[in-house]
């Protein structure tokens, strides 16, 4: 199991803002890392924009994938892992996480954040924490039977008939849009990010994910 990446959004009329973004790259080529890292806010940030309030997703991408849940406020979650992640635990640390970092940055603070200017220590915390599994970390937390409580409850609260399923990316989009038109008109990847992606789809070597 393997988590690469945990991001906090606060969705709005016109784009998903990131308000915080953690990221675990070692797996990958340190020459490719810049350029996988854009594109996993870029997903991020499409991901919540084709969330709607109050609900949960998963989609599916080749070997990963994006969970995603919008809060009834439009703070939300998006973490990015590989397939063989539980998605219960996935969507009960969405909840935990953005529980925590609308703790220290209330609901007020959120339209004048810049994008990846929050700097919540949980978050990077959970991107650690969560890499083993679950009732794992459950057992290390025996010293805190507040927070494993805590833990356990956003667990068994969590409905996974609830959460909608995709099997790619481009089953988000609307009619008519075209997932290579989103990434080259993106200002939020580098000519670089878009020159690797048009060159990993030809080759096939790398999902459109990353």
């Amino acid at each position: 199991m393997k988590l690469f990446s945990l991001q906090i959004l606060y969705k709005t009329d016109n784009q998903s803002k990131v308000l915080q973004a953690s990221h675990e790259l070692s797996t990958f080529s340190y020459f490719h890392r810049s350029n996988i890292r854009e594109f996993m806010v870029f997903t991020g940030k499409l991901v919540c924009d084709k969330t709607e309030r109050c609900q949960r997703g998963l989609i599916k991408e080749q070997d990963y994938i994006c969970h995603v849940y919008v809060r009834p406020d439009y703070l939300s979650g998006v973490l990015i892992s590989d397939q063989e992640y539980p998605p219960r635990v996935a969507q009960t640390l969405l909840v935990k996480a953005t529980e925590d970092f609308a703790v220290q940055y209330p609901c007020h603070t959120w339209n004048n954040l810049a994008e990846e200017s929050a700097t919540c220590k949980k978050i990077d915390e959970y991107l650690q924490r969560y890499q083993v599994d679950f009732l794992f970390v459950i057992d290390i937390l025996f010293q805190n039977p507040l927070e494993a409580d805590s833990l356990m409850r956003l667990h068994n609260e969590v409905d996974e008939t609830k959460v909608i399923l995709h099997n790619t990316l481009e089953s988000l989009l609307s009619r008519g849009e075209k997932l290579d038109d989103l990434v080259q008109r993106s200002e939020g990847l580098s000519l670089q990010s878009k020159m690797f992606y048009t060159a990993a789809k030809k080759t096939n070597k790398c999902c459109t994910l990353l």
